[in-house]
């Protein structure tokens, strides 16, 4: 256990108002497997707040939640397309060549942004029986840089793939700190912007455990339930999913537990920006904030403080900011430096 950590907003708690939710559900008899009244009232609190016309189904993990999502609209001779630094690619372990046989097709960017100019190339492939034809393009928003995608770049994205018959997808683990960010709806940078399935996620910004599927394209996802019960995915006891997000979800709470998030990452650029022998290399956009420490002194620094080393040619370090981050930890980590 470390004191202050700015290794994950994984390594958060619960907040308060969440964990009562779930004391709450845990009185009397539910149906199981989201057959509910709490399910029920949370799915359709979720699809209004991302626009309505669309269908959500909760799970339990990130990883579940991204690979049911492409499963559902892709076939195993087909690719998705993305940042090489996507977690997709790098942090699922194969989770999703395991459920769908699909190839994943990474693409080098500085800065975990995907263009239309760096995928037009690859389709080339498609025309040609002996390779895997690229049919998704996935995205993450916030990226695993902290960067973040405008409304404008999704939708140029979209554009660009339904043009060329692919579909687009985002992976929205850490999407309430980019739409607090960006100070807009989530509708705003999912629905509206043209993209045809999304991840949302719960766990990193305060919940227990959780995570949300919504498809933009419900006549191409009826196969979704399956492909969640296949994939282990579907909780028996649902309703504590569903109590956490009816939480999550009002009074914007996701929104108020992200701008946090944000608001202590930026504090802490801000106070890093100010030390002689602290370079920031990627600016904080969100809760992400990467910089290179002294080479001599960061040993010392893990052993106190939990953070990963994200370059470890240059000792450029990755520091994450949560809901539970307090000024004061910054503090102490930056008089400590």
């Amino acid at each position: 256990m470390y004191p202050i950590s700015f290794g994950s907003d994984n390594h958060s708690g619960v907040h308060p108002n969440i964990m009562q939710a779930i004391i709450e559900a845990n009185h009397g008899y539910a149906p199981a497997y989201g057959d509910d009244p709490l399910t029920h009232k949370a799915l359709e609190k979720l699809q209004e707040l991302f626009g309505g016309d669309c269908e959500a189904w909760f799970v339990l993990t990130g990883t579940g939640a991204n690979v049911i999502a492409l499963q559902s609209l892709i076939s195993s001779w087909q690719a998705v397309i993305c940042p090489a630094s996507a977690h997709i690619n790098v942090d699922e372990c194969g989770a999703l060549q395991k459920f769908t046989q699909a190839r994943i097709q990474p693409v080098d960017t500085p800065d975990g942004k995907l263009k239309p100019e760096m995928i037009e190339s690859r389709l080339q492939g498609n025309r040609d029986q002996h390779h895997s034809q690229i049919r998704m393009i996935s995205i993450s928003q916030s990226t695993e840089y902290g960067s973040l995608y405008t409304a404008d770049e999704i939708r140029e994205l979209a554009v660009f793939a339904h043009a060329h018959e692919m579909y687009l997808h985002i992976d929205g683990a850490r999407m309430a700190n980019a739409a607090a960010a960006l100070n807009c709806s989530l509708a705003s940078i999912t629905k509206d912007a043209g993209a045809d399935i999304i991840s949302f996620g719960g766990t990193k910004n305060g919940l227990l455990f959780g995570e949300a599927i919504v498809s933009f394209r419900p006549e191409l996802t009826q196969a979704m339930k399956y492909y969640r019960k296949q994939a282990t995915q579907l909780y028996s006891k649902m309703r504590f999913i569903s109590a956490q997000f009816l939480t999550y979800l009002q009074d914007d709470l996701w929104k108020s537990n992200a701008q946090h998030a944000n608001r202590m990452c930026k504090y802490l650029e801000e106070q890093l920006a100010k030390k002689d022998n602290v370079t920031i290399t990627m600016p904080a956009a969100v809760n992400a904030l990467f910089c290179i420490l002294p080479k001599a002194i960061t040993p010392q620094l893990m052993e106190k403080y939990h953070f990963y080393l994200w370059n470890e040619s240059r000792n450029e370090v990755r520091l994450m900011c949560g809901f539970y981050t307090k000024a004061e930890d910054v503090d102490t980590f930056v008089r400590e430096i």
